[in-house]
């Protein structure tokens, strides 16, 4: 029986599911994906946890989104990224002070805002003890 926690976040995100292969290049990407959704997705659950408004918990839906996508485009020109395990590959694209510069390039005022979820992943990836596979 799914969980308050699961349903929530299947409203917020009923693609989810369906993230790695928008991010996708190539048929192999779609594992690297599947890998950081399910990295996500305890950071998802957090921040259902928090009680944030819808507004603010699809902001952070969609910078997640743009994230994930970010990692599979650069992992096109580093392949050795896609081999990393997924919490230092997340780690090496988000910092207490900001995430990836996006391509294609966005507004300032948009970076600020996807920089502050990034920071918030990043806080989330460093205090959180429990982990799904941390060799991954």
């Amino acid at each position: 029986m799914p969980s308050a926690g699961t349903d929530a976040l299947a409203k917020l995100c009923p693609d989810l599911h369906n993230w790695p292969n928008t991010w996708r290049y190539q048929h192999s990407d779609i594992a690297l994906g599947e890998r950081i959704v399910e990295c996500l997705r305890p950071f998802l659950l957090h921040l259902l946890d928090q009680g944030l408004a819808t507004k603010t918990l699809y902001r952070h839906r969609d910078h997640l989104w743009m994230l994930g996508g970010e990692i599979v485009r650069r992992s096109q020109e580093e392949p050795k990224l896609a081999r990393k395990p997924t919490k230092r590959l997340l780690l090496q694209f988000v910092d207490d002070d900001c995430g990836p510069l996006l391509w294609p390039r966005i507004s300032e005022q948009q970076q600020t805002s996807f920089d502050s979820t990034c920071r918030k992943l990043y806080q989330f990836l460093t205090t959180n003890t429990q982990w799904p596979d941390q060799d991954r």
